[in-house]
Formats: C-alpha cells, structure tokens, sequence
C-alpha cells in the first residue's frame, strides 16, 4: 500500500504531559496532520499493548492514517495493522514476510550503509535512519549518526523505491536543518521524518503536528522547486549582485557577531567596520540568542577553540532566526580535536557559508591530496578544483570557498572562479580569516537584501537563511581580493607592516567602479 510517510508519528505513552489522556493525545496529533502512526510498547505486557493496538487502530482508522506496530508480528496480526517496524535485533524480515499478510509494509531501523544494503536485499517498504540527534525517548544500541550522516545511507538508496524516514531527537527547532542537511549528493531527500516527544509530551499535540507539518510541506515544495529550477548566474549578473550588496551594507550597516580566534580579533573588527559593517567580538553563551534577534550575519572561527558552547548556540540560534552562518575552520585538519569538533558544530547547525584554504577543505572532505601545515595548506591544489568545491557544497548542503591563489566558490551546481589578489596577504597574520569577516559581512547584506520592504518573502517556512549566500560569498572575497591590490599599489607600502593599515584603508575606500573594472571572474 502507498502510505504518505511525511510526518510519522512513534508514540511513547510514558511521555504525556499530566492530564493528557492517550487516546486524546494521539486524536489530537491525527487531527494536526501526522500521517502515519506506529505504536511502541517497550514496557508494555501483551494483554496490554493489545488493547492499546486494537483503540490505536480505531482512531488511525477514523482519520485514514496508517497503523505500524513496533517489533510485535503477533500485535500486528491481532489487530490488522497495516504494517510492522523491525529493529537490527528483532525478527528478521525474510520470516516476518512469511507471518504476515501479503501487501503488509515492513520498515526497518538503519544506523549505517550495511543495513541499507541489508534492506535493499530484503526489499523493505521504507527504512527509519537514526538516531540523527541525541534522544531520551529511547535507549540508543547505536551512535548517533548526525545529520551529515544521513545522506550516504540515503544515496545507497538510489534508484529504489524504499521511502526513508529520520528519527532521533527531531523537533520543531532542529527540522529545517535535519531536512536542509539530510539530502545526499546525488539529491536524494529523506520522504519524511519520525518524532515522538515533541508531539506526544506536548500539552498541544495538534498545534504540535500542525507545526512540524506545515514546515516539512514547505520544505519539500521550495526544495522539489530549487531542484527543477536552479538560479542561472553569469560573470554580469555576479558582479552587479556584488555590488548592490556593498550599498546595503553602507546603507544599514549590519551587525556581524564574531567567534574569532584571539590573533585576529583587532583586524577583523577594523575590516568590518571599514566595509560599512558593526562589528562585536562576543562570546559568553549567555549573550547568544539576543545577537540572534539582531539583523546581520554570523561568522564562527575556530582557530582558537575555546567557546565551543557558545559557537554551538550561536548556529543554532542564527538558523532559526534565518542569520547567515559563515564557518572557517581554521587549521582544522591539525590536530583530532579540531576535526571532532568541526564535525560537532558541522551537526549541530546548518553553516550558510564554509571558507578554508585549500588543505582545510581537503581535511572537511577527508581527502589526502591537499595536505595541511598547521593553519597553512602546502602543495601545488587539488588537480580539479572545480569539482572538488561542487561536491564538498553538495555534501555539506552550503556556499562553499576554497582560498588560494586563484579562490573558489560553489554553491554546489555553479562554480565562481576568482583571480584578484595580492601575494603579500601572505604575509600578513590572519588574511585568511578577514575573508571570513567579508564574507559575513557581504552575506548580512544579501541577508538584509532579502528583506527589505518591497521585495517577495518566499517560502519562509522552508529556509534556514534568506538571501544569496553564493554572491555574498563572492562578494566577501572579492572585496578584501580587490582591496589588496590597490593596497599593493600604494607608495607608502613597503612591507607587510605597511601592507596591512593599507589594506583597512582601501576596504574603507573601495569603490563599485573599481570592484568592477578590476574584478576577475568565471563562472563554471
């Protein structure tokens, strides 16, 4: 049977908040939209889950939605269930099938790319990935696999017609970004997600659902639309973008909060206020969600990780206010701990933007042929730059910017290539991470670009950021590529000392003229 897997719902009677009866509970949630139920019994005798089984169907009946039971094949026949979940450890499908009625649906819980091929052999009705997040409601006989994780096992998937669902931890402030950050490489999404407290400990669970639906609906139309009908770009139509951006951000001077690391934090900020911007270097977890409520950008630089807690609620807080995320993982391939922490930050929000050198994006990307020297890539780059940044913006579901000699910037389908630049931002401390300020910077503006009065809203619901982030990138490095040029023109520089004050000057003087006229671009 065709079953609607969009918003699935696992119950958990343990949960319900004081005075909330069960069988009100779950009315409630059929009533806001969730439109598939299965039934969870682990505490339950059999006598019991039955007669929870049996009022379960009745009402899932009434509202058309379908009825899985949790591991239990006899529970399932007892009441006709329309389908049954199998866990790793439970009865193995190939025996379920000969118990259960023809046309039964069978899912099964998958935690890596073995149990999907297992589920393809068996040839399941849809597979649960999980635990995407941390969770209470059940315990854990796996790792949480992350949401980066989802999208390997949902490429295994490809050219199936298993459906695919993500549990763990999923809720109304985190589904944009389990959706958003789930799709594989090869576009493949996940056809729903599976929650359990977030509905069922909710003293509402019909606004509960009607949420989590309304959002996943908007979600899948804006992607299913982005998927048919990609944004064109052409060298023109980027640098004009550009320098509209450079107007808004003079004109109202967003507010770009900044995690940076302690070498840094005096250029930065003089970067950000030279460009137009209002920069503050805050980092007290306590401070977070209020800069998250301020129109801008936010820029998290990890070169001296020593706020992750803070730079963990600043993501967080920055997606669900719809702020542009720019991460600079400086150094990242260096030590494990800053790979580990990269991959927890990476999970825990959805970046807008990520920007590294060349050895730093190899490292994101597990690759050997760039390598890294501490915060430096070394080696002559990868042999086929412009793949290697589509797939990594594919697979991180972001702009992506490699920074180099030549920089390039991908938002997974089109590839921007830069040849502005100077060699002595080389011998400056910290160019690469005054990038990172542009580009936050030019994508608050194209943030606040997105907003302003006059132009469509679009499908709110389904965004983790509004605005460009591709020609905020784009801008972001061809402003301090561009600045250092005319720098290095000057006659009063002579060095790297001078070099710097210089470049801050002609941040603060760059023209659209000259961005124009000097700025190198192709467009893949």
């Amino acid at each position: 049977m065709a079953i609607d897997f969009s918003l699935y719902l696992v119950t958990g009677r343990e949960l319900l908040p004081p005075g909330k009866e069960y069988l009100e509970s779950l009315e409630e949630a059929l009533q806001g939209g969730v439109t598939v139920v299965q039934i969870r019994e682990k505490q339950s005798d059999t006598l019991e889950f039955l007669e929870i089984a049996q009022s379960s169907k009745i009402l899932c009946a009434k509202y058309k939605v379908p009825l899985i039971i949790n591991d239990r094949i006899d529970i399932a026949l007892a009441v006709q269930a329309d389908g049954v979940h199998l866990g790793q450890t439970d009865m193995p499908v190939h025996i379920a099938k000969s118990l259960l009625p023809a046309g039964t649906v069978i899912g099964v819980s998958c935690n890596d790319t073995g149990h999907v091929k297992k589920a393809i052999e068996d040839e399941v009705d849809y597979i649960g990935i999980g635990a995407v997040w941390g969770t209470t409601t059940k315990k854990l006989t796996s790792s949480v696999i992350g949401v980066r994780g989802v999208g390997s096992l949902l490429q295994v998937l490809d050219g199936t017609n298993i459906k695919a669902v993500a549990i763990g931890g999923i809720n109304s402030t985190n589904i944009l970004r389990t959706l958003h950050g789930s799709v594989s490489t090869s576009g493949h999404r996940l056809d729903g997600i599976a929650v359990v407290s977030d509905i069922v400990a909710s003293s509402a669970p019909r606004s509960a659902a009607q949420r989590l639906k309304d959002t996943l609906d908007a979600w899948v139309h804006h992607f299913d639309v982005q998927s048919r009908l990609p944004r064109v770009y052409d060298v023109e139509t980027i640098k004009n973008g550009v320098v509209e951006l450079m107007q808004v951000i003079r004109d109202r001077g967003p507010l770009i909060h900044q995690i940076t690391n302690v070498v840094v934090t005096n250029q930065s900020a003089n970067a950000t206020l030279a460009l137009g911007a209002s920069p503050i270097m805050a980092t007290a977890p306590e401070e977070m969600h209020d800069l998250s409520r301020i129109p801008g950008g936010l820029l998290i630089n990890f070169g001296t990780i020593t706020n992750k807690g803070s730079m963990i609620l600043a993501g967080q807080y920055a997606n669900e206010a719809q702020k542009p995320v720019v991460f600079d993982p400086v150094g990242v391939g260096a030590t494990q701990f800053r790979k580990t922490t990269a991959s927890e930050l990476l999970n825990a929000w959805q970046a807008s933007v990520i920007k590294g050198n060349a050895g730093e994006m190899a490292s994101l990307a597990n690759s050997n042929e760039v390598q890294a020297k501490g915060v430096d890539s070394v080696g002559s780059g990868f042999a086929d730059p412009v793949s290697f940044i589509r797939e990594i913006a594919k697979r991180e579901r972001c702009v992506a910017v490699m920074t180099g000699p030549t920089d390039w910037i991908s938002d997974g389908t089109v590839v921007v290539q830069l040849e502005n630049g100077h060699k002595m931002l080389g011998d400056i401390t910290g160019s690469g991470c005054v990038v990172g300020t542009c580009v936050a910077t030019f994508c608050a503006g194209a943030s606040l670009l997105a907003t302003a009065p006059g132009t469509s809203p679009g499908p709110e619901l389904a965004k983790l950021v509004r605005g460009d982030m591709l020609i905020g990138a784009v801008g972001g490095v061809l402003a301090l590529t561009v600045a250092a040029e005319c720098a290095a023109e000057r006659s009063d520089v002579h060095g790297s000392g001078t070099f710097l004050p210089a470049l801050i000057d002609e941040l603060y003087n760059l023209k659209p003229e000259t961005l124009l006229s000097r700025a190198k671009v192709q467009v893949w």
